[in-house]
């Protein structure tokens, strides 16, 4: 019995310092099981830096770019409903570029950097236009490899950055968010151990179909954007972002990417900024990617990008969605829990909202989120 016990307080003293070192992965690994907890995920949506691994971004030296406030609007009782209805914790919506309702909700303020979720797969786009028209990358029928070449022979092996912008590529990636074995929930937890996600896109290598056959809505897709980004113009995508966007637009506050255990950012969906930011992002590529009379985003890939391009018919650009029935100029930047830049190009309508809404997913939600913003615009 002595032997066994000896034995037995090894093992409990091997567990407590495997504990003790993987102390931090062990945590955030946590933290990917309670993120959406409903009563933690108004607070970790506003300080996903706590949960992650982060990486911060300059926002430049120069000023804050004006945001002015117009004519405040009185919004309909229904909006009011739908803010509740939704776990709706922020809302700005800008008319010819002036800010005609602000609002917060649920505790938090203007202050908080919130969480993009796949809203940054857009501004990953408006980047890739840059990097486009400097002539990083010579065509969208490019192989991805002729980039990354460490993607030879995954399933990403035969698609084109076209495929890849269109979320065609025919790798096979399950994105159930409520199936805690779908691809998209494996690749959170390579995030929270702080494992590559580099080595997590090369490592897959079934597809679902041929490349450019169909779409689907695959997230490991923007990942790889950003991996062509990287490799075609030798710099991380942080710096360019930096650089090429987040400058020229004199944001208020500085934002942050999540990372991986090696630094390379989130770029699916790891963006985290004010509300007033999002706006601004979205009011630029309203003007067609014009911001204080400086073209920051060429017109034509604004153009190019917004509108449905992706196979089968699917309202889908270059990561940017295009609703059903939209009007001319309408596209709209989408995260899972209720994250939305809507744009309404024709009329110069932005509309911008942070959710933490558990029942994002829920048959007519989307559709009545879109459905909302146009009822919202036609009163403006």
């Amino acid at each position: 019995m002595r032997r066994v016990g000896r034995v037995l307080a090894v093992v409990l003293v091997v567990i407590a310092a495997l504990a003790l070192w993987k102390r931090e992965e062990i945590g955030r690994l946590m933290a990917v099981n309670s993120l959406f907890a409903a009563d933690r995920i108004v607070e970790n949506f506003s300080h996903m830096d706590r949960l992650f691994l982060s990486r911060p971004l300059s926002r430049g030296e120069g000023p804050v770019s004006p945001l002015p406030m117009g004519a405040q609007v009185t919004l309909a009782p229904e909006v009011a409903d739908w803010i509740t209805a939704r776990n709706v914790t922020a809302m700005v919506i800008l008319k010819d570029g002036q800010i005609v309702h602000e609002s917060y909700h649920l505790g938090t303020g203007p202050d908080d950097l919130r969480i993009s979720w796949s809203v940054a797969k857009s501004f990953l786009s408006a980047l890739f236009g840059i990097v486009l028209a400097e002539g990083h990358i010579d065509s969208l029928d490019d192989p991805v490899t002729k980039y990354v070449p460490e993607l030879a022979g995954s399933a990403y092996d035969g698609a084109t950055v076209r495929h890849i912008l269109t979320m065609s590529s025919g790798v096979a990636f399950t994105e159930d968010y409520l199936d805690f074995w779908s691809d998209i929930n494996r690749m959170g937890r390579v995030l929270a151990l702080g494992q590559s996600m580099d080595g997590f896109a090369t490592g897959l290598k079934d597809r679902a179909a041929e490349p450019g056959s169909q779409w689907k809505y695959v997230s490991i897709d923007t990942h790889v954007l950003g991996m062509i980004i990287r490799g075609a113009t030798g710099e991380d995508v942080p710096d360019l972002m930096e650089r090429h966007i987040l400058a020229p637009l004199g944001v208020e506050a500085a934002p942050y990417y999540v990372t991986d255990g090696y630094g390379v950012s989130f770029v699916l969906g790891g963006m985290n900024m004010t509300t007033r930011d999002y706006a601004r992002f979205g009011q630029m590529i309203a003007q067609g990617g014009v911001w204080q009379g400086r073209q920051i985003v060429p017109q034509d890939w604004v153009e190019a990008s917004t509108r449905p391009s992706a196979p089968g018919g699917a309202g889908y650009g270059y990561q940017w969605w295009i609703a059903d029935d939209a009007g001319p100029g309408e596209v709209n930047a989408q995260g899972i829990y209720g994250q939305y830049i809507w744009i309404d190009r024709a009329r110069n309508i932005v509309i911008v909202v942070n959710a933490a809404d558990r029942g994002f997913e829920e048959p007519g939600v989307a559709t009545g989120n879109i459905a909302l913003f146009r009822r919202i615009a036609d009163s403006l």
